[in-house]
């Protein structure tokens, strides 16, 4: 292989590796320090020297840390030719400026994103923490990104599963974050997941703990265009509703029922209440909870056929401040629908946000306005709302090919 020209002090450090198809992958490897723990027996007691001057002192496990970071340059194994020679001088070239250019990012950022003061932080009890304390409504969202990462960690970085600190957190790490991603999610769940992730460090960022977010420049692919969760088609519906089975729960398949021909979602079903019905114009109004506070499109106004005038009620005397619909938590809410979609014989993977999705796909497909749609659904653009459009048109491609072949 390439000799590679090194300085001892140097962090990262340019390495070389032979690859399976004949070439010499390069990379950079950066030294984070060392990790000191007690030695201990099989019943976790601290084993300790037995001779020597430091007889009857702990023993110290010394492991260093190292991180891999990595380059999409490539060498020539054997150059014989001028050009290949060239190629291999290119190349080297190019990899010790990117390799000063991380040096001197480690060093202007204080060994990587860690300030002096609170350098030692254990980040993630931080992010924990900032979560909780924080004014978002979508906690749970941002607690299952946290989950992913620390996921991430004990299969990539298990050093790090526990303990990790500013310095060990950096641009190559969120790639290869990114890319663990990719591979346990699909459509909208990657870009979410990074996203939500990306919040988290910008808390940090803004409470001192980073001095700038390593997800900088990172993008995750985006699937605003996609519809990536299930759908049920009108037949389905009435496949649904039509299955019955002992211990079912009639509560959740009233409020599955609303979502399905409104739109709401559930975290707004549970909140609803006999006041936000007005009986005599046979309107529905409510404020939606996930952009109540932070945006305008928080009102939401919906019409009432006789269809949802019956799942919604009567309004009991003097209960107007009652709760229309009174559910199970979401786990045994979505415990009951898998159970009643698997009764029903359909095999799609439904929650019980398919059924707002269902609602919108259906009213575009039986020709409603996109924008009558969006405002329905409480979208503050219409931006969100199309990707149902792409979901009907991909259904009116798939009932074309589906139609037999005819030979004129």
């Amino acid at each position: 292989m390439a000799k590679l020209q090194q300085k001892r002090k140097q962090n990262p450090k340019l390495e070389q590796r032979p690859m399976s198809d004949g070439q010499i992958g390069l990379y950079l490897e950066y030294y984070l320090g060392s990790k000191r723990e007690p030695v201990t027996d099989e019943y976790g007691d601290p084993v300790l020297y037995e001779s020597g001057r430091m007889k009857g002192t702990p023993k110290i496990k010394v492991t260093h840390l190292r991180r891999k970071g990595k380059l999409p340059l490539y060498l020539v194994a054997s150059p014989r030719t001028p050009l290949d020679r060239r190629h291999n001088d290119e190349v080297l070239a190019k990899a010790e400026a990117i390799r000063f250019e991380r040096e001197q990012e480690l060093i202007n950022d204080q060994e990587g994103f860690r300030l002096k003061k609170r350098g030692k932080t254990n980040l993630l009890d931080f992010f924990a923490t900032c979560i909780e304390q924080s004014m978002v409504i979508d906690k749970k969202v941002l607690r299952c990104a946290l989950k992913s990462f620390r996921d991430f960690l004990r299969e990539d970085y298990p050093l790090f599963a526990d303990h990790i600190e500013a310095k060990h957190l950096n641009k190559d790490m969120m790639e290869q974050y990114l890319e663990y991603l990719t591979h346990y999610h699909s459509g909208q769940g990657i870009e979410s997941y990074f996203n939500r992730f990306k919040r988290i460090l910008n808390y940090a960022v803004e409470k001192g703990e980073l001095q700038r977010n390593p997800c900088e420049g990172v993008k995750a692919p985006s699937a605003g265009d996609i519809l990536a969760k299930d759908i049920l088609s009108a037949k389905e519906l009435q496949q649904l509703f039509d299955t019955h089975y002992p211990g079912e729960s009639a509560e959740i398949r009233r409020a599955f029922a609303m979502t399905c021909l409104s739109g709401i979602r559930r975290c707004d079903i549970v909140r609803l209440k006999y006041s936000d019905v007005d009986y005599s114009n046979k309107i529905l109004v409510f404020r939606q909870h996930k952009t109540e506070g932070h945006s305008k499109a928080s009102g939401v106004v919906i019409p009432l056929n006789e269809t949802l005038l019956s799942l919604i009620g009567r309004k009991p005397k003097g209960a107007a401040d009652d709760f229309i619909f009174h559910l199970p938590s979401d786990t045994m809410c979505l415990k009951a629908l898998r159970r009643w979609t698997k009764k029903a014989g359909i095999e799609k993977h439904i929650t019980w946000h398919c059924g707002r999705h269902s609602f919108a796909t259906l009213a575009l497909t039986n020709g409603a306005n996109i924008k009558v749609v969006s405002s329905l659904l409480g979208h503050s653009s219409l931006r969100h709302t199309e990707v149902y459009v792409r979901a009907v048109d991909d259904l009116k491609r798939k009932a074309i090919d589906s139609l037999p072949t005819i030979k004129a």
